[in-house]
């Protein structure tokens, strides 16, 4: 790892929706892989069912998630890339 870090935890979003069994495991893969790295996280979840726009634009393409404000992954966390992308990040 290099002597400076940049300040604050690197911010993940997961788009996700009730009763969605892979956004559990995508969310559990996260703040596992994090927690290996020690790299701080800022995790938000967001409900797409909450959401009319959201639901049009994600639709059943559950879990969506953004790593740094980029798209990162979609319904499966690769943990190697995860690794990469929070490195990279952090």
């Amino acid at each position: 790892m290099s002597d400076v870090e940049k300040s604050g935890p690197v911010p993940v979003t997961i788009y996700t929706r009730e009763d969605c069994s892979p956004c559990v495991v995508a969310r559990e893969t996260i703040e596992r892989v994090a927690s290996e790295l020690a790299v701080d996280i800022d995790l938000e979840l967001v409900d797409v069912d909450e959401d009319p726009k959201l639901a049009d634009e994600y639709g059943e393409r559950v879990p969506y998630v953004f790593v740094d404000g980029t798209p990162a992954f979609k319904y499966e966390v690769d943990e190697r890339e995860l690794k990469l992308k929070l490195l990279a990040a952090s």
